[in-house]
């Protein structure tokens, strides 16, 4: 038992997040009295998976004093009326974050991509703004609002006490939200890195070279024990629905690790559910806090 690999809890850290960022929303409104942190979340149709994502957003932002508001939009609504949406948005001095909760459940087949590129790039705390996702590319990290998946995976590699610098760090998938911008993330933290994907030869020796494993493939527990190197850090980013008859809903969540395999040999790994997950909602708050912060010292 002593052997097995130590939990890495998003949730404990993202409570650490959410109580320094009320504090932080706490002093600004000291400092400003008219002043309130702004989110509107942009939703297209009536998924109910984003209606839970958002749900849990908007009582996150709550939580900490930011006055969270959804702008639900019908499927109908045309590409062109969405992006006059954001464009008012964008010039509503009272909102300092805009989220585009993807996917878009459009009648009309609205890419993504032009919807998130209308965000002003000052509010875009997703971070999915081609020109944020530039800055993080090129290591302009100050400047930009990191995705919050990665920026979450990198607090939660250094919570485990791992020196990056030096490290050989493995990354699955090369997904824009999360695979990609977790390579740059790591790249500037002085990580030696290597991106795997589908056209990956021998993944599992690739794998195995890792002093850092950060997995977001999409495949229910696809990496194995053997995979990973002894005392390797696993941040497991996956969340995957699958079929378990003693669960009342018939199914359980897992992530793309098999965690009951990897905890044997990592030093370190994340839950699924309980990592990566309340961690993204943390740095979406995170980035929604420093982009009013941001608006107010340009405003002085």
């Amino acid at each position: 038992m002593g052997d097995e690999a130590q939990i890495l809890s998003g949730t404990v850290v993202a409570q650490e997040i959410r109580e320094k960022l009320a504090a932080q929303v706490i002093a600004l409104k000291e400092k400003h009295p008219d002043f309130t942190p702004g989110l509107t979340i942009v939703q297209v149709g009536n998924r109910e998976d984003s209606n839970v994502y958002i749900r849990a957003k908007i009582k996150a932002a709550t939580d900490i004093g930011i006055r969270a508001s959804q702008l639900k939009l019908p499927a109908s609504i045309s590409e062109q009326e969405l992006l006059e949406k954001i464009r008012d948005l964008n010039n509503d001095p009272t909102v300092h974050g805009i989220i585009v909760q993807m996917p878009l459940d459009s009648e009309h087949n609205i890419d993504g991509a032009i919807a998130l590129n209308a965000v002003a790039s000052a509010k875009d705390v997703d971070g999915l703004h081609i020109e944020n996702s530039g800055k993080v590319a090129r290591g302009i990290l100050n400047d930009c609002f990191i995705p919050c998946t990665p920026n979450g995976c990198l607090e939660l590699i250094k919570k485990s006490g791992i020196k990056i610098e030096g490290a050989r760090a493995v990354v699955l998938g090369r997904s824009k939200i999360v695979g990609s911008p977790m390579h740059d993330l790591l790249v500037w933290n002085n990580a030696t890195v290597t991106t795997c994907h589908s056209r990956t030869r021998d993944l599992p020796d690739e794998v195995r070279k890792g002093d850092i494993v950060v997995v977001a493939i999409g495949k229910p527990q696809m990496v194995k024990g053997d995979w990973i190197k002894k005392g390797a850090v696993v941040i497991d980013c996956g969340i995957n629905a699958i079929p378990d008859s003693t669960k009342k809903s018939g199914q359980r969540l897992v992530g793309d690790v098999d965690f009951e395999e990897v905890k044997k040999v990592a030093s370190y790994i994340t839950p699924v559910p309980g990592g990566v997950g309340p961690l993204t909602v943390a740095m979406l708050m995170n980035n929604t806090v420093l982009a009013a912060t941001r608006c107010i010292t340009k405003s002085a």
